[in-house]
């Protein structure tokens, strides 16, 4: 009997593992091109030569100035024209763990360049944006003043004031997050340019001490995010997070043993989660614990885990829980619209569609590599019903819905005309260099009824509500207002649909990590390692 359950528990392995295909009935491949490209859309700064949104030009120049330090460049995270630190660093992280996981298939698409561009955009940004240890800016720009003015990001007026925090101003939720992206991002740049990734790593590990030592809500100090991106988990998820991404990048102990030893207090094994997004970490950090456990099973029984191997047990089990959830075969399920999508809030619900798809992508594929079934309350799952809830939310992402809209602009032959989107509902400066005011922008181009001037190619918009509905209209910013953070995630499940199941860690570094494993207090002693 134990072999039958064996060789049953194989087959999703036996049918994961078979050469790349593709699903029938949508183009994943060109959702991928197109979310990809949404990015670009986003960029602050000095646009490159090889910028392909057209109707974008060169914005906020001198961002950071009257501080005293080069802030140009980053994203613009939704509709407006303010640079928020934590949800920007979220979207790297994730655009990053998505290339670690499917870059083969972006590659084989033609697009893992434009992904890992899209991710160094925003690491530059960042390296700017931390100057010393202790000393990361957070934000530019504010959300009050922004949002009084309906103007491209070309012809802005309002207050560019930058934020920071510091010792004496925490943020170690805005820190941490910040350096999980520094260092999920030094995965990506390992081989093709190992020296930025040893810079990135650098800053992951300074950002980490700075994050772990002066612990504070970065909302507290920078209090003008409160009412856009008010930090409600708290730090405890990003310290965990951080510290996650870190054993991934350099497979130093202390880092396993930091979540070993944080595990129960800081909340990564009591929480059970049924949501993940740019606040709430612990699904994440579940999930890249678990991956360790199912994919190096057998590295850790050699003695990595130690006597942490119970809580890490406990880490995979809250990772299961959320599955389990999404499934709609737990204890507490999540919510569905009667069209089959998981809803969480009005407000940009589509943010946790595609963050809890792309988890429930990635664990499928660790659970057939070895060989295992998820448990779930109403009994074993074998891993293939989690790839087929992740296509299914995808599918409705991308028209299969009771609308038969695409929330995905530019693809298919319905999707929203009028984003809430302040450069793409304005005529673009290249087309007329008139200036537009900040009032004026409201009174000709946000009360306009006509489609969007310009198209926001690739983005995900908010989507719909709790009954499937939406509205195309340019003032509903609930629905239409697309973020960087709903496209970072399905990026990495556009590429599993589009080429299949590839590998794992396949940009892992490879020697570097016996270098760093032998670094006992990493953030002092990499000078001189690297």
């Amino acid at each position: 009997m134990e072999k039958l359950v064996k060789l049953i528990s194989m087959f999703p392995l036996l049918l994961l593992l078979s050469p790349p295909f593709a699903f029938a009935g949508h183009d994943y491949g060109q959702a991928l091109s197109k979310s990809i490209l949404f990015f670009e859309a986003q960029r602050s700064g000095y646009l490159p030569h090889n910028q392909r949104v057209p109707w974008r030009a060169q914005s906020g120049l001198q961002d950071g100035k009257a501080s005293g330090v080069d802030l140009v460049g980053g994203y613009y995270d939704a509709g407006d024209n303010v640079k928020f630190g934590l949800p920007m660093a979220f979207t790297v992280t994730m655009m990053s763990w998505s290339i670690i996981e499917y870059g083969k298939q972006m590659g084989a698409s033609g697009e893992l360049g434009h992904a890992m561009e899209a991710v160094k955009w925003g690491t530059d940004y960042f390296i700017k944006a931390h100057p010393q240890p202790n000393v990361l800016y957070g934000e530019v720009g504010d959300g009050n003043s922004d949002h009084y003015c309906w103007q491209r990001p070309e012809d802005m007026t309002t207050d560019r004031h930058a934020y920071k925090i510091d010792p004496s101003n925490p943020g170690s939720d805005l820190a941490g997050e910040t350096a999980a992206a520094m260092a999920a991002a030094s995965i990506v740049f390992r081989h093709s340019d190992p020296s930025y990734a040893n810079e990135l790593l650098r800053h992951a590990y300074q950002l980490f001490d700075f994050a772990d030592k002066y612990r504070g809500k970065y909302d507290s100090s920078i209090t003008v995010a409160q009412k856009y991106y008010r930090s409600i988990s708290g730090y405890n998820d990003e310290l965990l997070w951080a510290a996650a991404w870190l054993y991934q990048a350099s497979n130093n102990q202390y880092y396993l043993d930091y979540l070993g030893r944080n595990g129960d207090s800081m909340g990564g094994t009591g929480w059970s989660m049924t949501e993940f997004g740019w606040d709430v970490k612990y699904a994440g950090v579940q999930t890249l614990v678990a991956k360790v456990l199912l994919i190096n099973e057998k590295f850790l029984m050699q003695g990595k885990a130690g006597h942490y191997a119970p809580v890490f047990e406990r880490y995979q089990q809250k990772a299961e829980y959320f599955m389990c959830s999404c499934l709609g075969k737990g204890t507490r399920n999540v919510q569905k619209t009667p069209g089959g999508l998981i809803f969480r809030q009005r407000w940009n619900n589509l943010q946790f569609v595609t963050s809890a798809s792309f988890l429930a992508t990635v664990y499928s594929d660790y659970l057939a590599s070895s060989g295992k079934y998820l448990g779930c309350a109403s009994g074993n799952v074998p891993p293939a019903e989690l790839l087929s809830l992740a296509k299914s939310q995808v599918d409705y992402i991308l028209g299969d819905n009771p609308r038969a809209t695409s929330y995905m602009v530019g693809y298919g032959s319905n999707f929203p005309q009028r984003v809430h989107h302040r450069g793409s509902s304005i005529v673009s400066i290249k087309v007329n260099p008139s200036f537009v005011s900040c009032r004026g922008g409201y009174a000709t181009w946000f009360s306009s009824k006509n489609r969007d001037p310009n198209l926001l190619t690739g983005a995900i918009v908010g989507g719909p509500d709790a009954y499937d509905d939406f509205a195309d209209e340019r003032d509903n910013y609930e629905q239409t207002e697309p973020a960087t953070y709903n496209n970072a995630p399905l990026i990495g499940i556009l590429a599993r649909l589009s080429g299949g199941h590839g590998g794992y860690n396949q940009l892992l570094p490879g020697i570097v990590i016996i270098i760093l494993t032998f670094c006992p207090s990493p953030a002092k002693n990499l000078q001189g390692i690297i």
